[in-house]
């Protein structure tokens, strides 16, 4: 997708001042995938309802990540074993802004998500002391984690123009680790961010209006199998089945 797309310049921008108010740290998050070819129609139905993050005058950001693990990937494992409660580290770099945090995203039951996070000046490649204390609070863990994988992406920021709603949409993700590097391209991938779950959203209705269900689908855990490391992933066989499915449709 152009960042300079017609239909991506027709939003209503906002600014990262603006949003301050809607950063729903404490949420309920519901995710949707479906094919790249598909998100010019999404677009259009979108425009009435909401507005676009634009910073310094360019809409999408550039994002990169490095996700951390247990050294027996305990993160992943609960996330697979489809744990109530289980965390997720990261460092994420806002590209061009200067702009990196230490992220711990906690699923806390009921459907709830919990992130805590921490200014950093760049992502390294051990954590330090104070950030693995941060991570054993924010986590509820005190058992050591270390880097895992690397993931690019541009993500597009919606906020509902009514109600504190967010919405992400991520493109043209890409995967590195070591030597190995591999990318996951003509999906689009988007979480829809409320302080409750609310079914009268406008983005629920479109995609229900085009038959796209509610899928979850973890950014990590999908990476980690795209990368060829040896781990189960039978919970994850029909995520890996429909994103084949969307490639190949776009």
């Amino acid at each position: 997708m152009d960042k300079q797309h017609p239909i991506i310049a027709r939003f209503d921008p906002i600014s990262l001042a603006e949003m301050d108010g809607v950063k729903l740290q404490d949420r309920v998050d519901t995710k949707y995938v479906f094919a790249e070819s598909r998100m010019n129609e999404v677009l259009e139905a979108m425009l009435p309802h909401y507005r676009l993050l634009e910073v310094e005058g360019v809409r999408g950001t550039s994002y990169r990540s490095l996700y951390f693990d247990t050294a027996d990937l305990q993160h992943y494992q609960a996330h697979h074993n489809k744990r109530t409660f289980r965390s997720k580290v990261r460092f994420r770099e806002y590209l061009g802004s200067g702009l990196v945090f230490l992220e711990v995203k906690r699923k806390t039951g009921r459907g709830r998500t919990d992130k805590k996070r921490m200014r950093v000046e760049g992502i390294p490649d051990v954590l330090s002391a104070e950030q693995q204390a941060f991570v054993a609070q924010a986590s509820r863990s005190a058992v050591p984690v270390q880097a895992t994988l690397w993931n690019h992406f541009t993500r597009y920021t919606f906020v509902n123009k009514h109600t504190p709603e967010r919405l992400t949409m991520d493109l043209s993700l890409r995967y590195s680790a070591a030597n190995a590097d591999r990318e996951l391209g003509g999906v689009v991938i988007a979480e829809l961010k409320q302080e409750r779950a609310d079914r009268t959203s406008p983005f629920v209705r479109i995609m229900r209006e085009r038959v796209f269900p509610a899928s979850g689908m973890s950014k990590y855990c999908v990476g980690m199998i795209m990368l060829g490391r040896t781990v189960k992933h039978n919970a994850f066989k029909a995520v890996l089945l429909k994103l084949d499915k969307l490639r190949s449709a776009a």
